[in-house]
């Protein structure tokens, strides 16, 4: 039997929820008010906008008719999943349409982007409160670790988007062995990420912070050989054109030598946070 639960509109999280919708609703008033494009910032944009408000929307819709205790899934992991990745593609998605689609006469594009880092705010804010409250003892996506995972894939994904414009059949197999490194540590981050939302870790044959260590480490040398091959190879290969813009598919190289550094750090501060859980942290 479906209840109302009013008190989850408003809860801190309720209010925060309810902001993010119509803040983001607003967004896709304005930005469609004025110009259509299809270059893939533009579509990135709006998938970006309109997949958090229509996510968020179901979280809210879920939480008022006390659905959410009956779903079989880690229900704190997903909303903080959630709202880690929601807060990193409103983050990027409000960079992009400032230097792309943004102007000193561009009155609704300027009011579009404030609004857009004003949501990021409000994602923000709701990750702190959701890894704040008392919840599942056994909740692993609001730890550092736990977070770091979204920020590892949520930064593969962004070297996958950049990668199509860079004619990858045209790659020799160095540059491919560092997409599959990309590839690789992505899919290890995903199931992690899925198994704890999915409360399947207590199912694994083996410690599930052994196997995190052991992903991490083997993550950590991947990257190592990307960070290095990936670069040296691009800026050797590939010389900067004189006619080098905005758009140009040679600064995308060097958007993919910045992201393959930030996700090599952020798989090195996993690690150790991983081996302090294992080895320093007494069990209970």
């Amino acid at each position: 039997m479906v209840t109302l639960d009013f008190k989850t509109l408003i809860a801190p999280e309720g209010i925060l929820r309810i902001l993010e919708v119509i803040f983001l609703c607003v967004i896709l008033r304005l930005v469609l008010s004025v110009s259509h494009q299809t270059n893939s910032f533009w579509i990135y944009c709006m998938f970006t906008w309109c997949f958090c408000v229509c996510v968020t929307i179901l979280i809210l819709v879920l939480e008022f008719l006390s659905l959410s205790s009956k779903l079989p899934i880690s229900w704190d992991d997903f909303t903080t999943a959630f709202a880690m990745v929601a807060t990193l593609m409103v983050l990027t998605a409000s960079i992009f349409y400032s230097m792309f689609y943004t102007c000193r006469n561009c009155g609704r594009q300027i009011g579009a982007n404030v609004i857009s880092f004003l949501t990021f705010i409000l994602y923000i804010a709701e990750v702190g409160l959701i890894r704040s409250k008392p919840g599942e003892t056994s909740r692993f996506v609001s730890t550092v670790p736990g977070l770091l995972k979204v920020l590892e894939a949520f930064v593969a994904c962004v070297i996958f988007f950049c990668l199509p414009s860079l004619q990858i059949s045209h790659f020799g197999l160095l540059l491919q062995s560092c997409i599959a490194v990309y590839s690789t540590c992505f899919l290890f981050s995903i199931l992690i990420i899925f198994s704890a939302i999915g409360r399947m870790k207590s199912r694994s044959p083996t410690s599930f912070n052994r196997v995190l260590i052991v992903c991490n480490v083997l993550a950590v040398l991947m990257y190592i050989t990307a960070v290095v091959i990936w670069p040296f190879y691009c800026f050797r290969t590939f010389p900067r054109p004189k006619d080098c813009h905005l758009f140009c598919w040679w600064n995308l190289i060097v958007v993919i030598c910045v992201l393959s550094s930030l996700n090599l750090i952020a798989y090195i501060v996993d690690t150790v946070f991983s081996f302090k859980l294992v080895f320093f942290t007494p069990q209970t």
